[in-house]
């Protein structure tokens, strides 16, 4: 791994392949402004300082396009850096003018092969909070915060009479949304695998779809978890980009926040009690395997004994000179053989 201190080369390492464009919203209590544009050099005259300034970056393969933003605002260059990290733990960082919040965003999508189980597409997203404006950096094209721009733009509950970490706290609570949505298919999902674990006993993919459930609650967990003490940060740091009079609003995101935590912890358990289950019906399977073998070899060791002791190479054999003693063999195995069937249903062996 390279030592990011001792480079200025920016490098997107994310897998998105959405070109840079940027959207702007401007608005007051008064109106509202959008501008568009691939380049940040078309959007910035629109930028207005008496305003609230409200820009969505989609695409981050443009590095230098980034580089522009974040020299704009003044953001720091560790931050870019950070940005353009798809990679990037979860965090939120408090500095003088500014506050930093990167997080994922996750889509459930069908996967080819099977319908019923679905893949976990993550995404970064970085938030950025100034005395005037939010940054949004998204690593794809998304429609993700559209419903939060249509509030703007019809003025619900007075939201342009507000201020930017306002803004920030409906931000935030879609991204709670988000998770709760995505972490509550996860438990669904899980409660309907424990259901087939006790009904079902052909359980082919069970194994499987345990596994890939498992995989998109690990990268929930990593995700989500580290907010739980980052998340303080905001609530209890005095900082002057968030009001008090808006403080409610973040106590609001953090019992959204809760609520995910505490189904996240729902799953861990679901998913060990699966597995535990999971083993003991295959543990069960075996065993009513080993039974129904046991029952067949039951049944043929006396015939075994029998076929021995007749097949003994002696000279001297009182029923090798029998006329019927093929016969009587014969109808002795089969008896034998009905005689230990027939017990061994009353004992119900099976």
């Amino acid at each position: 791994m390279e030592n990011n201190l001792l480079s200025e080369e920016l490098i997107y390492n994310g897998e998105s392949e959405t070109q840079t464009h940027l959207h702007l919203y401007t608005y007051n209590s008064i109106s509202v402004e959008e501008t568009s544009s691939s380049s940040f050099k078309a959007i910035k005259p629109s930028l207005c300082s008496n305003k609230i300034n409200w820009l969505q970056i989609h695409g981050l393969k443009n590095t230098e396009t980034i580089r522009q933003i974040c020299s704009h605002f003044e953001i720091d260059f560790l931050i870019l850096q950070d940005i353009l990290n798809a990679n990037h733990p979860t965090k939120i960082e408090i500095h003088d003018n500014y506050i930093v919040l990167i997080m994922k965003l996750f889509n459930q999508i069908p996967r080819e092969e099977d319908n019923d189980l679905d893949e976990l597409d993550v995404q970064q997203i970085c938030l950025i909070l100034g005395d005037n404006y939010i940054l949004t950096f998204l690593e794809n094209e998304t429609e993700f915060f559209d419903n939060v721009y249509r509030a703007i733009k019809s003025d619900i509950l007075k939201i342009r009479s507000r201020q930017t970490d306002y803004l920030l706290s409906i931000l935030l609570n879609n991204v709670m949304g988000n998770y709760t949505a995505i972490i509550t298919s996860i438990d669904d999902q899980l409660e309907d695998l424990e259901e087939e674990l006790l009904t079902i006993s052909n359980n082919k993919d069970i194994g499987f779809q345990i596994q890939a459930l498992r995989s998109q609650y690990m990268t929930m967990k990593r995700s989500v978890i580290p907010l739980k003490e980052q998340y303080i940060k905001l609530l209890r740091g005095e900082h002057s980009l968030i009001h008090k009079a808006n403080r409610a609003f973040y106590s609001d995101v953090s019992d959204h926040l809760q609520f995910v935590l505490e189904t996240i912890e729902i799953c861990r358990e679901t998913l060990s009690s699966l597995v535990d289950l999971y083993y003991s019906n295959n543990d069960l399977k075996m065993n009513n395997i080993m039974k129904r073998l046991t029952v067949v070899s039951t049944i043929f060791i006396p015939l075994t004994f029998l076929v021995g002791v007749w097949g003994m190479n002696f000279q001297f054999m009182p029923e090798l000179g029998w006329k019927y003693g093929y016969m009587y063999a014969w109808g002795l195995m089969a008896i034998t053989g009905i005689a230990i069937s027939i017990w061994l249903y009353r004992k119900k062996w099976y």
